[in-house]
């Protein structure tokens, strides 16, 4: 049987990929803390021989008609990104994927009502929020499984909370697996205007787009601290106003696998929190609690729906 056994919300900004001296530049002098977190999580989870596979919940990747899963044996190339080519460029990656846990995963859909294809087409496109990351916690870890798996723009909460629960149940149908989860993207998103954009690049969190945003992220950092997850998914609506990337659909796939509201895992803090261009970045980590994700003591399990829709 397969366990989760780590699982993060981590910010993937352009920023820490750029060379130092213009991190620096950018940043009044000092380093960005999104750096230095990241690199003590790789020295403290990622260094580790505790797991197998790592599953991105990639914000950028936005499908339409379904879930996409990736299933290749291996990914490799260059990467050059779309939305900011200048400071990421060519930038190589190779590593293998998780074929047999993709297809388990996509065989779970109907029993969650919803619908996942695994697809190992090796011209998939990858994108950054995958891509940084993985420079940071995976480069020069080649025996490590790296799977990604896309938002959908058509679909809700319950959408991605239904995802997750096929995650969750894919993982345990593949045997022996041992998987770390990175929810990535950020907390409130909103940039600051172009012609304003550049007065807003350092890292203070009083760049945050608001004052108001800047106080709801800091409330769920702390509720994530408090191991308070039902708070997070509860109020989602009010943090709906302050933009979350990507409507915070990367935390809710990750909530789904981890038991959603009854997962009591608390947060440990890499970094600050910090601004990228108005918007509100953090490195958060969930260690599997000694007694289960929802502290039962019992192997998560997960719940159909009452009205599964079944796939054409």
């Amino acid at each position: 049987m397969g366990e989760i056994v780590g699982a993060g919300l981590l910010a993937h900004v352009p920023t820490i990929v750029l060379p130092e001296a213009d991190r620096l530049e950018l940043n009044e002098g000092k380093e960005i803390t999104l750096v230095t977190g990241l690199r003590q999580l790789r020295r403290e989870v990622f260094e580790r021989d505790d797991y197998d596979t790592v599953v991105v919940l990639d914000s950028h990747w936005a499908t339409t008609v379904e879930f996409v899963v990736t299933a290749q044996q291996r990914r490799a190339g260059l990467f050059t990104s779309e939305e900011l080519p200048r400071g990421m460029c060519r930038m190589p990656y190779d590593f293998p994927g998780d074929p047999e846990l993709a297809r388990n995963i996509e065989r779970f859909a109907d029993k969650h009502g919803t619908w996942i294809t695994a697809i190992d087409d090796e011209y998939l496109p990858i994108y950054y929020a995958t891509i940084n990351l993985w420079k940071y916690l995976g480069e020069g870890l080649p025996d490590k499984r790296w799977v990604t798996i896309g938002v959908c723009q058509t679909g809700d909460m319950e959408d991605h909370l239904r995802l997750g629960r096929a995650l969750a149940d894919g993982i345990a149908a593949t045997p022996g697996r041992r998987v770390l989860l990175i929810a990535s993207g950020a907390l409130s998103h909103t940039f600051w205007p172009l012609r304003e954009l550049r007065d807003h690049e350092a890292s203070d969190p009083v760049h945050i787009r608001t004052p108001e945003a800047r106080e709801a992220d800091c409330e769920r950092i702390g509720w994530f601290k408090e191991g308070r997850h039902d708070k997070v998914l509860d109020t989602m609506d009010a943090f709906w106003k302050f933009k979350p990337e990507a409507k915070f659909f990367h935390y809710l796939m990750m909530a789904g696998a981890l038991g959603e509201q009854a997962c009591v895992a608390k947060a440990r803090q890499y970094g600050e929190y910090e601004n990228s261009v108005g918007t509100g970045q953090v490195h958060l980590w969930f260690d599997r609690p000694a007694d289960g994700w929802t502290g039962t003591g019992e192997p998560m399990t997960t719940t159909a729906p009452h009205h599964p829709h079944r796939r054409a």
